[in-house]
């Protein structure tokens, strides 16, 4: 079940779908494009950890925009239980307003909810906590390149005393830089950096020692263009802070353990309709 504050923060973006995308007037309406997408992965990685516990997701969403500047989109992944007691579902949704500043540069800032339809930690035994995210973002951009900041306007996925932390994990943040070098017209490299720093640390420290579950993550990738639609991508990603990651317990069986973060390589299939 929701939480209150996840309530008010998708009540919130409905809003803001409703009102970005409501009609115009005939002489002033801007022009909007929907665009589809679907991916299959081999492995849910998010901000350098695995979210499919290193198996294979199934994507897909939908994203509407105008020429005014207004976006408003959903997207869903299917997820572990093991690191989302009683989910199956990441369901996504965002809003955001941005600006081109010339031909190379442009700005955007939006709100972004991560919501877990039936995952809780009391299907781990623990008491009864809610794993939705709310974010606010803030991003520049340089032609095929991009500077995002993020910051948690709730817990972080979960994160706070009852699992052990000093205290409640609003105000983490993550920042990162991606971007892209087209080859030629079918094949391109991708980069993507990023840093996730935790408004808490751990109460005690874990079994490796560990109090501070700040990392680093990087992805080195290539994208090939099957056709309009179609693109296959293979990335090889590396999280740090193996001393705290490289055996989490899994929320079904402690005795169940995985890095979820490290060296890991997946393929997806990507596609993208209008």
């Amino acid at each position: 079940m929701l939480n209150l504050r996840m309530h008010h923060f998708v009540a919130t973006l409905g809003l803001v779908a409703i009102f970005g995308a409501a009609p115009a007037r005939a002489d002033d309406a801007p022009a909007t494009t929907v665009t589809g997408n679907l991916e299959l992965t081999s492995d849910y990685v998010f901000r350098g950890l695995t979210q499919s516990w290193g198996k294979p997701a199934v994507q897909g969403g939908v994203d509407l925009a105008t020429a005014s500047g207004f976006a408003v989109g959903t997207w869903m992944s299917s997820i572990s239980d093991r690191s989302f007691p009683g989910g199956s579902v990441e369901w996504d949704v965002y809003a955001s307003y941005g600006r081109q500043i010339n031909d190379d540069w442009s700005w955007r800032a939006g709100l972004y909810g991560y919501v877990y339809p039936g995952a809780n930690l009391d299907h781990a035994g623990l008491p009864s906590r809610s794993l939705n995210t709310g974010e606010a973002n803030v991003a520049l951009s340089w032609k095929l390149w991009t500077l995002k900041y993020n910051y948690a306007l709730t817990d972080y996925f979960g994160v706070d005393r009852e699992q052990g932390y000093r205290d409640n994990s609003r105000g983490t943040s993550y920042l990162m830089l991606e971007g892209a070098w087209p080859l030629d017209a079918q094949w391109s490299l991708t980069l993507h950096l990023g840093y996730t720093h935790y408004s808490t640390r751990l109460a005690v420290p874990n079994a490796d020692g560990a109090r501070n579950p700040d990392y680093a993550d990087i992805g080195v990738g290539a994208k090939y263009t099957v056709n309009t639609h179609w693109t296959v991508l293979g990335v090889v990603t590396r999280a740090t802070n193996g001393r705290f990651y490289r055996h989490t317990a899994s929320f079904q069986n402690a005795a169940d353990t995985l890095d979820v973060g490290g060296t890991r390589g997946f393929v997806m299939l990507q596609g993208s309709f209008q």
